[in-house]
């Protein structure tokens, strides 16, 4: 049988230039490296073919050419493969009942998924760059290929002593049985001793509560959590006692930040920059002597006209200082929860086009793949000046932080 004649690469590059001086795209239907990849592709298997010609015992030959369609990268690409008369010569490249190339396209797709680009965007996106028109059950289909990986890292084990951790709520709209509900993904952030950020668990709720984050306790200590050192946890009622009932030996932050919004709440306009003024003063006092007094002062000068935001002070005021029990290297990073604050930024950014999620597992593999790309790109290295900080809780805590 007659073969094809070798590729005119020299031709081929002519012609390109001519196209792309003309605006003919470089990939997608009818781009400009079409031909070639498909020229490479068809090569390859003729290679293949000719190396089993060659190894076969049996009598064999060429018998003519398949054609079909194969999607790739760059587009939809009609090539031929080769055939023998055995029907024994089994192409590695392009597999006899494959119609893709590689992985590429699945991860593509999983990846604008992951940036939240809804359905309607990634269809559109996928036949722009590749000529593909892909159903909603495709992209479905592709997707749910996450939820093994979510179910699997929400079980993974986790280390025995996690000195730092952070924990708050985010909330989103999820479609449950014909109603809009709102529910809360609790998260947990801890730093583990050699100084390295992870994201410990992402758990849906219906509602942020106390009781809830009993249960999130829970599953770290059955993951294999043993002691948490300082918690910098939100000012929600009962939290902090549901941590300490978990781990008894834990110390407890409230964050700074939280009570500083609550008590802003309930403060009118006028009132609004002398109130933030004096309670600075609480917690960017020195030491927790001079926070005293300026609690002391804070209060007597707007208990008679604000009760709730002075009587909260006082009520949370051990747990919202305990950061002054360390140095500043480590004060800094527990006396507000801006840790987390900064992941649920990234989760609002991706999800802000998404008004309402169609399931829980939809919520929830979306933001497993938005929390895996903000580890690797954020979290690759220990935390800044960790050594000093490690040296400084490993005297503080003693035999819980190296055991």
């Amino acid at each position: 049988m007659k073969r094809e004649e070798p590729f005119d690469y020299a031709a081929f590059e002519k012609e390109a230039m001519e196209k792309l001086k003309a605006g003919t795209p470089l990939t997608g239907a009818g781009g400009i490296f079409t031909p070639l990849i498909k020229r490479l592709i068809e090569s390859s298997l003729e290679g293949e073919l000719d190396a089993h010609l060659k190894e076969s015992e049996e009598p064999n030959r060429r018998n003519g050419k398949l054609s079909k369609s194969l999607r790739t990268s760059i587009g939809p690409i009609e090539i031929n493969t080769p055939r023998d008369r055995n029907s024994s010569f089994e192409p590695q490249l392009v597999k006899k009942r494959q119609r893709v190339l590689n992985e590429e396209l699945d991860r593509k797709i999983i990846s604008m998924y992951g940036l939240g680009l809804s359905y309607s965007d990634i269809r559109k996106h996928m036949h722009e760059m590749y000529g593909l028109d892909t159903s909603e059950s495709t992209i479905t289909a592709v997707t749910d290929r996450v939820v093994e990986d979510v179910k699997e890292w929400q079980r993974r084990p986790l280390e025995p002593v996690y000195p730092l951790v952070w924990m708050d709520a985010i909330h989103f709209k999820v479609k449950e049985e014909n109603r809009i509900v709102t529910k809360a993904v609790y998260c947990v952030i801890g730093v583990n001793r050699e100084g390295f950020k992870d994201i410990l668990g992402m758990y849906l709720g219906q509602s942020e509560g106390a009781s809830f984050w009993l249960e999130v306790l829970s599953d770290l200590k059955a993951r294999g959590v043993n002691d948490i050192l300082i918690a910098s946890i939100d000012n929600l009622k009962g939290f902090a006692e549901a941590t300490e009932a978990s781990f008894p030996q834990t110390d407890v932050q409230l964050c700074v930040i939280h009570q500083v919004r609550n008590t802003m709440r309930f403060v009118p306009y006028k009132d609004s920059k002398a109130v933030m003024k004096d309670m600075k003063q609480i917690y960017k006092a020195p030491n927790r002597e001079a926070s005293r007094q300026a609690l002391e002062d804070f209060c007597a000068k707007w208990e008679s006209k604000y009760p709730y935001a002075t009587r909260s002070w006082k009520t949370n005021w051990e747990r919202l200082t305990n950061f002054y029990k360390y140095p500043p290297e480590i004060r800094k990073l527990i006396y507000t929860t801006n840790v987390i604050e900064n992941f649920h930024g990234r989760l609002r950014k991706v999800t802000k086009t998404i008004r309402l999620f169609s399931s829980d597992m939809a919520l929830m593999k979306l933001l497993y793949l938005v929390q895996k790309q903000f580890v690797a790109d954020n979290w690759q290295k220990p935390m800044f000046a960790w050594r000093t900080i490690q040296s400084q809780l490993s005297i503080i805590f003693e035999e819980r932080f190296t055991k």
